[in-house]
Formats: C-alpha cells, sequence, structure tokens
C-alpha cells in the first residue's frame, strides 16, 4: 500500500473496512443465486421432463468448482496481486504494462487495444447487471400474488429510475447503508440453503470435481449451453478487482472467504437439495427455499440486494470513465468528485445517463430476467480472459514470478476463460449481440480518440516553433515586458504555445515571469506531493513547469499554484493571467469518418478552463485552426 493509502482509510479498523466491502464489492457476485441455478438446471434439462438429480448434481459440482478456479484461485489470490499501487482494474493493469512495453510501438498498441477492449466490455456488463439483478428480484412477486404478474415491469423500471437518481450523492453516502444490508442478505442465504441441506445432506457429494467433469462429457453436445449458464454464477468476479482501490487487498479477501463463498455455496447446494427433494420448485428455486412467513421479507431484502449490486457496477462504470479520461483515452468529461476524503469515488452525469436508458431499454426489450440471462455472459467472460492476458504479463514479466510455476496456471486459467467466453458466443443470437455492440460503440471512441490525439499532436509539431531557437531571438527582438505572471498551457516541453504565438503577434507584449506548464498524468493512480511539481529555470524568466498528477487523481490547478508559491514563486493570485490555446480542429478534404468522428468528440468536450479548474476571471484564451 503506498503512503497516499494510508491517509486514504484513517484509522478504519478491518471490520469496518470488511463490511463496506461486502456492501459495494459483492453485490453482482451476492445476487447471482437469484437467477444462475435455475437457467442452469433449466439449460441442463432442455426440457427434458426425466429425472432432475443428475442435472442439479452436475449444474451444483460446476458451479462450486467455477467459483473456486475463478473466484477465489484466479482473482482473490492471484490478480488481485497484480495492482498498481494498490488500485485494480483493468485501467490500472494496463498502465502497469504500458510501462514496460512502451518502446515498442506495436506492443504499445496491443496493450491499449487490450484495455480499451476490457473497459468496453466492462461498461456494456454494466448496463445488463442493473437489469437483471432488479428483473429478477422483482420477479419473486409472481410466487407471493401470481395476478401481481403484470406489475414486474414497471415496478422493476421505477426501481431502476429511483436508483440511478441516488447515484449523484456518491457511493460513500450510500456505502454506509449497504454493508449492514448485504451482511444480512448473505447471512440469510447461507441459513435458508443450509436449513434445506440439513433435509438432504446426500447433495453434498457435488463438492466432488469428478461429477463436474463426467456430467459434461454426458451431455457434449450441450455442454456449451450448460457452461453459458453456469458462468452467471461468477459475474461479479472481477468486480472484486475493479473495486480493490475503495478496501484494499485484505478485507475484500477475508469478506469472501470467510463470509460471502460460504453462503453462496450454502444457497446454491440448499437450492439443489430442495429441486431434488420437490422438482416442481424449478420455476423460481430461490424464492421456495423460503418459509411461506419470510417470503415478503425476502423479497423486500432480495429489492435491496440487488439495487446495492447494481450500485457497485455502476460506481465501477464511473470510476472507469474517469481513469479513461486520465490517461487520455477518451474526451475530457465533467467528473465530480462526491466525497472529501475518499478518493476514487466519483459521479459522472454523462455516463449516468447512457447506463440509464440502456437499462431501461434492457428491461423492456427482454422482459424477463431469463431472457436476460442470454445476453449476460459475453462481456463478462471476454473482461475476466482480458483481465488473464494482462495479469499474467504482469506477475510474470514485471513482478518477476517462477514462469515454469506460473505459466501453467495462468494456461489453465486462460483455458477456462476461453471456454467460458465461447461457451457464450453462442448466446450472440438471443440478445448476446447487446453487449458486443456496447463494447463496440464504446471502443471505437476510445480508439478514435486516442489516434485523433496522435494526429492532433503530429499536426501541431509541424508548425510548432522550437522553444530553444524563440528564447535564443527574444533578446534581440525588443519585445515589451508587461509586470505579472502569464501561465501558458502546454502539450510540450520544447515547443512554444501557440497562445503565446497568437498573443505576440496580436498584443506585442509579454509578461514579465512566463512559466510554461504541462500537465502530466503518471501511470500510477496517486503522486506523492513531493513529487508534485517540477520546475526548470530557462532564460528570460521563463520557466517550465510539470504538474503531475495520477491516474485516480483530478487535476487542479489552484493547488498547483499554492504549490508553485511554496516552493520558489512569490506571486500574488491576483496578478496571474492563464493563457490556453482553444484550436478549433477542422477537418482536411481527405479525413475519415473515423477522424471526423474525433473531431466531433474535439468539440464537445469540455474545456481547460474548466476541466482543470483555472478561476474563470484568470483565463483567456486564444484560438486558431488545426486542419487534420
Amino acid at each position: 500500500m503506498s503512503a497516499h493509502h494510508h491517509h486514504h482509510h484513517p484509522h478504519k479498523n478491518l471490520y469496518l473496512l470488511i463490511i463496506g466491502a461486502i456492501g459495494v464489492v459483492f453485490g453482482d457476485i451476492g445476487t447471482s443465486p437469484l437467477y444462475a441455478l435455475k437457467v442452469a438446471v433449466e439449460a441442463s434439462m432442455g426440457g427434458t421432463a426425466h429425472d432432475i438429480t443428475p442435472a442439479v448434481l452436475g449444474i451444483l459440482s460446476l458451479i462450486t468448482w467455477s467459483l473456486l478456479i475463478v473466484v477465489t484461485l484466479k482473482y482473490v489470490m492471484i490478480i488481485m496481486r497484480a495492482d498498481n499501487h494498490g488500485e485494480g482494474g483493468v485501467f490500472a493493469l494496463t498502465a502497469l504494462v504500458m510501462e514496460k512495453v512502451s518502446h515498442h510501438p506495436r506492443a504499445k498498441w496491443l496493450v491499449i487495444t487490450a484495455g480499451t477492449l476490457g473497459a468496453a466490455l466492462f461498461f456494456g456488463d454494466s448496463m445488463i447487471t442493473p437489469a437483471i439483478s432488479v428483473l429478477s428480484a422483482v420477479e419473486g412477486l409472481n410466487i407471493i400474488a401470481p395476478s401481481l404478474q403484470s406489475y414486474v415491469i414497471p415496478i422493476a423500471i421505477a426501481l431502476i429510475s429511483a436508483l440511478f437518481a441516488v447515484e449523484r450523492f456518491g457511493t460513500g453516502k450510500v456505502g454506509v447503508v449497504f454493508g449492514p444490508i448485504m451482511l444480512v442478505w448473505f447471512a440469510v442465504l447461507g441459513v435458508f440453503g443450509g436449513m434445506e441441506i440439513i433435509k438432504n445432506p446426500a447433495v453434498l457429494v457435488a463438492l466432488n470435481p469428478l461429477i463436474a467433469i463426467e456430467f459434461l462429457f454426458q451431455h457434449s453436445g450441450i455442454a456449451i449451453a450448460i457452461l453459458g449458464a453456469v458462468v452467471l454464477s461468477v459475474t461479479g468476479g472481477e468486480a472484486l478487482y475493479a473495486d480493490m482501490g475503495h478496501f484494499g487487498l485484505q478485507p475484500i479477501r477475508r469478506a469472501w472467504l470467510f463470509l460471502v463463498f460460504p453462503a453462496l455455496l450454502l444457497n446454491y447446494f440448499g437450492q439443489g437439495a430442495l429441486l431434488i427433494r420437490d422438482p416442481s420448485a424449478l420455476d423460481n428455486p430461490f424464492y421456495r427455499l423460503a418459509p411461506e412467513w419470510a417470503l415478503v421479507p425476502l423479497l423486500l431484502l432480495a429489492f435491496m440486494a440487488t439495487i446495492i449490486a447494481s450500485q457497485a457496477v455502476i460506481s465501477g462504470a464511473f470510476s472507469i470513465a474517469n481513469q479513461a479520461v486520465q490517461l487520455g483515452y477518451i474526451p475530457r468529461i465533467r467528473i465530480r468528485h462526491t466525497s472529501a476524503d475518499e478518493i476514487g469515488q466519483v459521479y459522472v452525469s454523462k455516463v449516468n445517463i447512457i447506463l440509464f436508458i440502456g437499462v431501461v431499454l434492457l428491461v423492456i426489450t427482454f422482459k424477463s430476467s431469463e431472457h436476460l440471462a442470454s445476453a449476460y455472459g459475453i462481456s463478462v467472460t471476454g473482461a475476466m480472459a482480458i483481465d488473464t492476458i494482462l495479469a499474467a504479463y504482469c506477475m510474470m514479466m514485471i513482478r518477476g514470478w517462477n514462469k515454469a510455476i506460473f505459466v501453467p496456471i495462468f494456461a489453465l486459467l486462460f483455458a477456462i476463460d476461453v471456454m467460458f467466453l465461447s461457451a457464450n458466443m453462442f448466446k450472440f443470437f438471443e440478445g448476446g449481440w447487446l453487449p458486443v455492440v456496447v463494447a463496440a460503440i464504446t471502443l471505437i471512441i476510445m480508439i478514435a480518440w486516442i489516434r485523433g490525439r496522435d494526429r492532433l499532436l503530429q499536426a501541431r509539431w509541424r508548425d510548432a516553433v522550437n522553444l530553444t531557437d524563440f528564447l535564443s531571438k527574444l533578446s534581440t527582438d525588443s519585445v515589451q515586458r508587461v509586470k505579472g505572471t502569464g501561465i501558458f498551457m502546454v502539450p510540450h516541453d520544447d515547443i512554444v504555445p501557440m497562445a503565446l504565438l497568437h498573443n505576440l503577434k496580436h498584443n506585442h507584449v509579454l509578461h514579465e515571469r512566463v512559466l510554461l506548464m504541462r500537465m502530466q498524468v503518471e501511470s500510477s493512480p496517486y503522486v506523492e506531493d513531493v513529487d508534485r511539481v517540477t520546475i526548470k529555470h530557462l532564460e528570460h524568466n521563463f520557466h517550465a513547469v510539470v504538474v503531475r498528477y495520477g491516474f485516480m487523481e483530478e487535476p487542479n490547478i489552484p493547488r498547483a499554484l499554492a504549490f508553485l508559491r511554496a516552493r520558489e514563486f512569490h506571486f500574488s493570485l491576483l496578478e496571474i493571467s492563464f493563457f490556453i490555446g482553444k484550436e478549433k480542429v477542422v477537418a482536411r478534404k481527405d479525413t475519415s469518418w473515423f477522424f471526423g468522428l474525433f473531431i466531433l468528440m474535439h468539440r464537445m468536450m469540455l474545456g481547460a478552463t474548466d476541466y482543470y479548474k483555472i478561476p474563470e476571471d484568470h483565463a483567456v484564451e486564444l484560438g486558431g485552426h488545426i486542419s487534420i
């Protein structure tokens, strides 16, 4: 853990962090028992009415070993060690690997593509999770009163609207309430499951992995469909890794091993025992576990648990969007930090609106959690496979893990990912196309932005004036210097900013002190304050200043100025002028639609003044045209 994290979680004890993690991190995987076993058993029965016992035992064995291998071994034990100074998630991993391959252009592109694809898939996933979880909870109404069937979709949409409406208050405020509710949820899962296992302990034979393997061989014709359904039990595994920065490794690991994992297993096995005893419970084995008197409270608890599960995925999408902006993978958008002490908690209104529209459309289109189950899976398994590849590279090439031991382990994990992914590909036409389309659009936007930015920088270089040449000529040209400090935002250290040239050309003056300020985003999540600012003094009272940020931090110019004043410049904030180049990017005749998309985004993006929190009454924007 970096020093940052010590003031990140001040004297919160481990138990509080564990409870917090239970509320935020495990919602998605914790609500899978609502639908996973039912969908998987139905897939393996293939609509036939023969004995349900072998199907139930086979599925239970597959679910148990998927949870053990994919979540416990892969995420909890291995991938969570591939942290970037305590931060997890696909971009944290991408940034780590990028440091290593930055000298090889082709490898660099491969890594950027893998990282952006992983993020795009996660984004597709964060639309489906709220839709499927909330729907599956509300469907419990059918059991209490079948006459309420027609209200399922309106109620689900109402819950989803409420969920997105409270997003802007930030995870921290809601997280306090979430932990205890999810604690009750997992306790209830375990107790109801355990009560049924006691009636039929024979169900525990499914713990034997051979049953899973044998079952797949006997059903080789529909093994694909079965695996595609079993994957529903591990969705949410990647959230453990993505949310690592909020809680740290130990709380998440302990919560999983000592509470969440045992509770899930008890519940799945309880549902299995119930189905063997009473096959008619297949219409909704999760709710049938509960005694009559407990149905309504369980339904309400499930409402809350699914909303919490959705919340975790949505806030994950926010923090991925935040990292993408900082790393330069998408245009600058307005990002609001919702908590003064938790740095990772952000709210991104544009992402919130897009997700909300997507989730509501999903509920209206697919109408039931069962139909949605077929759309679920491709995005999750794709993101998991990318995590495995990047983590394998990171662990063996960067952290120096023993290849002889870990190559076979990662190969096995990757083989399982590929198996799950290919199983889900078969659900493509039943709805699986949806997250793929969302991911493809997200990916095109990111790649267009990254390539467009490169092209824009090249165009800037073409007409650029070299700084050293400029300064050597400056003494001979008698340019009038006026009082005060002029700060120019620059993309590079060695060229003269456009805004400065425009100012000279039109106003024929320069400030007596000129700071050329460049913002640099590091590949680590946070930067220590001592390393925040570096200053290089040039001739004629010019100074090159580099302000460094981690990819989880928000750039804040007024704070950087405070550092500069403390370090060496004694200026009053009243005598500062910021000069910001505001170029209008225009298309050349031969520009493709791909770069046309970049130009469109460039025009819509948040201006530098807003984004860097530059005091508006001190900002001067000078424009020009650049054609790409």
